[in-house]
């Protein structure tokens, strides 16, 4: 099996091409190569296969083994590598997700190979029960959490992937390690959930930092930009396009009025190829 290490802003994959479907052990083989001590080493793998909808297929599994529905830096990962390695010619792309559908990608190139993508990422789902969380409303803005004593508020939002936002003074400090993992196993959330830790700098500028689930602390979440910046819109602080700024680097988030879609903007890189 040849495999590409990929990453978005230091959110690393291992990226798969070649595949007919998602091999039989995917989870296991997961939680062995993306062991960063023993192994390769990555937040997850992310196999590229063929699609009936749509130009590829790409399907994400986390460090744990698990799942996820969908990523936006593994998204624009698999833009570039599919017109680095010429798999395709063209510069609009759709990936199917098996979370958030069918989305677009225009990719920008220089000198051949793509330098950053443009994602539709489609519209944010804001109904609770939807999201998923276990509070039945319309949207769930604001709303508190306890975890061992201590009180949070949080902004729900589903971008194909479940995202919970909390602001605090300073999310660039933020002690991730203890409230992340405790968050995201939360009993309001069946089916665990992202954390997003976020301070809003200005209505054009947010410093966010990410637990993933199923993941554990990465540098950068594609996705959870895009639903920081649905949330900060919700809750009055921030224009309806804004920079995202993360451990690893920034991130351009839309979210237009007029389709209601909320479209990224950023890098992917290639690290190096190998084979197992």
């Amino acid at each position: 099996m040849n495999f590409t290490k990929m990453h978005g802003l230091g959110n690393d994959f291992i990226v798969v091409a070649g595949e007919k479907e998602l091999p039989a052990g995917a989870d296991q083989l997961a939680i062995q190569l993306c062991n960063r001590f023993f192994s390769i080493g990555a937040d997850g793998v992310v196999f590229i296969l063929p699609s009936e909808k749509a130009d590829f297929q790409m399907r994400i599994i986390n460090s744990d083994g698990s799942e996820a529905e969908q990523c936006g830096n593994a998204i624009r990962c698999v833009s570039k590598y599919v017109y680095d390695h010429k798999l395709i010619d063209a510069t609009e792309i759709t990936i199917e997700t098996i979370g958030a559908g069918v989305q677009k990608v225009q990719v920008h190139v220089q000198d051949g190979r793509v330098v950053t993508a443009r994602v539709d990422m489609g519209e944010p789902i804001l109904q609770g029960l939807q999201v998923p969380t276990t509070v039945d409303a319309d949207k769930v803005i604001d709303y508190p959490i306890e975890v061992d004593g201590t009180s949070f508020r949080f902004t729900a939002v589903s971008m194909g992937n479940p995202h919970c936002v909390i602001y605090v003074e300073d999310a660039v400090n933020f002690d991730l390690a203890t409230w992340g993992p405790k968050l995201e196993a939360h009993p309001m959330f069946p089916r665990k959930i992202n954390v997003e830790f976020a301070t809003v700098r200005d209505r054009a500028y947010t410093d966010m930092r990410v637990w993933e689930r199923g993941a554990g602390p990465t540098l950068a979440c594609g996705t959870g930009a895009c639903a920081t910046l649905v949330s900060s819109v919700l809750n009055g602080l921030s224009d309806r396009e804004a920079t995202v700024s993360l451990k690893g680097g920034n991130l351009f988030i839309e979210w237009l009025e007029e389709d209601n879609h909320v479209y990224m903007t950023g890098p992917a890189e290639e690290v190096f190829t190998g084979k197992l």
